[in-house]
This record gives C-alpha cells, structure tokens and sequence, in this order.
C-alpha cells in the first residue's frame, strides 16, 4: 500500500469509529433487574430482637420431643459427609448439627456456623471450645446471603431453615456460589400438607416439599436423594448443576 491510499483511509478509519461510539451512546440502556421481594416479612424477626436469651433457645431446639433433634443421629449419616470435607451449616442456631458435623469431618475439615443471630454463633463458639473442637468457624449471614467465598464447601445443609429464607432466590444463589463443583445441597423442612399437619405449620412454614423442590431446582441443583425416615419432617439432598 502506497503512502496516498494509507493516508486517505484515515478519515474513513475515523468516521467508522465515531459511528460506533454513537450507536453505543444512543443504545437503550439495559432494563434494570427489580431486586428480590420478602416471601415472609419478618418471619426471622424473634431471633433478632434485643436481650435473646439463647438457653430458651436451646431448650426449645434440643429436646427430644423435636423430631429433628430425637433424629439427629440419622440426620447426620443421611448427609453423607467426608472426612475432610467442608460443611456450611446454614441457620446453625445453637449448634445442634454443627458440633456433629465437626466430629464426622474430622480434624482435616472444616465447618462453617452461619447464622443471621450474633448470640447464637457466640454460643456455638463457646460449645466448640469446651468440646475441643478447633474445625469449626462462625460466620454472620445476612438475609440474602450465606457469605462465604465461591467454591468453598462440599457440603451446604439447611435444616428446619429453609422456611426461614426471607429471599430465597438470594439466598440459594449464594448457596450455589459457595459450593464446589458436584457438591451437595441438604434440605431438612418441615411437611406442609393441608388437612394433615397443624395450624401452626400451616401458618408458620411458607412452602411444601414439592414447591421447595422446585425452587431449588431452579436456582441450579438436581435431585439425586429423599431418605424417608422422618414423619413431621422431609429430608432431600440435591447436586449442584454447573459451576
């Protein structure tokens, strides 16, 4: 190419490029993404009022008259955890599954407490340390988010929270980031069966099984497990799909 043809391509070359800012000035702007509405207004409100006295709490969790807790034990092997995995208890509470799980993972795993409660992940702490257990990390959550960091657990688990997920969108992609490629999803929530269980589930529990299936199904998880060893309650473990 001769110097002429070079020079008088560069008009050319600049018109092209002032056309395309344009365009993109003139584009219309992406629609905005309306953020995720509450499901349940307030339904996490008893445990964020001031003066929590978390021995109620612990009275109330632990008790063999709760089917969660009387089955706790089986709970945990239905999990199917690693030794050397990592576990986020999510909605940890008083630590009734965190200190198991600590021990079935054993010294080369970890496990991370999370809860929206300050007191309650004080507590938790308390109870690791008088059991010596050093694998166990407390994490504050919002209600939107798990917070921890993408691809940092085998494990998520989820018992009798579910319900509890004011953003359940939110939530569980937050849920998705943080599991590893192939890890699992444990749900334990409450049956929700009209004309069957109690006015206070009724009132109480937002969704039943088959529409928690669903949600989560669509937040990115397939359904690999439903062990069917509880009455008042349901147990499903899912896999995450993707990265």
């Amino acid at each position: 190419m001769s110097l002429l043809n070079h020079v008088g391509r560069q008009p050319l070359v600049g018109l092209a490029l002032v056309l395309f800012v344009l365009r993109l000035v003139a584009a219309p702007p992406s629609p905005a993404v309306a953020p995720e509405t509450s499901v349940h207004p307030g339904i996490n409100d008893e445990y964020l009022k001031p003066g929590l006295v978390v021995t109620q709490w612990v009275e109330r969790f632990e008790s063999e008259g709760r089917e969660i807790y009387a089955q706790r034990a089986r709970i945990v092997e239905a999990a199917q955890l690693k030794p050397g995995s990592r576990v986020a208890d999510i909605g940890a509470g008083t630590g009734l599954f965190t200190l198991r799980f600590a021990q079935a993972v054993g010294p080369r795993g970890k496990v991370y407490a999370v809860d929206l409660v300050k007191d309650f992940l004080a507590y938790i702490n308390q109870r690791a340390t008088a059991a010596g257990l050093t694998n166990i990390q407390t994490v504050l959550g919002t209600d939107r988010s798990i917070a921890l960091p993408p691809n940092s657990v085998d494990t998520a688990f989820v018992c009798d929270v579910y319900h509890h997920f004011e953003y359940p969108q939110s939530s569980l992609a937050s849920i998705h980031r943080a599991l590893r490629r192939g890890g699992q999803l444990v749900v334990v929530d409450f049956k929700r069966i009209p004309g069957q269980t109690s006015a206070w589930v009724l009132n109480h529990v937002r969704a039943g099984q088959e529409q928690v299936t669903a949600e989560v199904q669509a937040a990115g998880f397939q359904l690999i497990d439903a062990p069917d060893f509880l009455r008042q309650n349901y147990l499903l473990r899912f896999r995450k799909v993707g990265r």
